[in-house]
């Protein structure tokens, strides 16, 4: 337990950025799940919207130091590769 005013106020600051992470985060983890999905299926307009959704918010993921931002480019980049492939066939 803090024992100063300002631990207590750091801890209690800590505590609702950690919950404001995590909110932020599954929302960024179903975004990608979602493009990963509307990639594997067959509609490419609709895969293309999911891509552009997820990037979005992994840039705000990183932008807010959710992730890192290599994270952020690499999961971009491998989300780019796989759809790029999956219009292609």
């Amino acid at each position: 337990m803090p024992n100063s005013n300002s631990a207590k106020r750091a801890l209690r600051k800590s505590e609702v950025r950690r919950l404001r992470n995590r909110s932020s985060r599954s929302e960024l983890r179903s975004a990608i799940k979602n493009a990963r999905i509307a990639i594997a299926g067959d509609d490419s307009q609709n895969a293309i919207k999911a891509l552009q959704a997820a990037t979005k918010k992994i840039d705000q993921a990183a932008a807010k130091g959710i992730i890192h931002k290599n994270a952020a480019a690499r999961t971009k980049s491998r989300l780019a590769k796989s759809a790029n492939k999956a219009t292609a066939e």
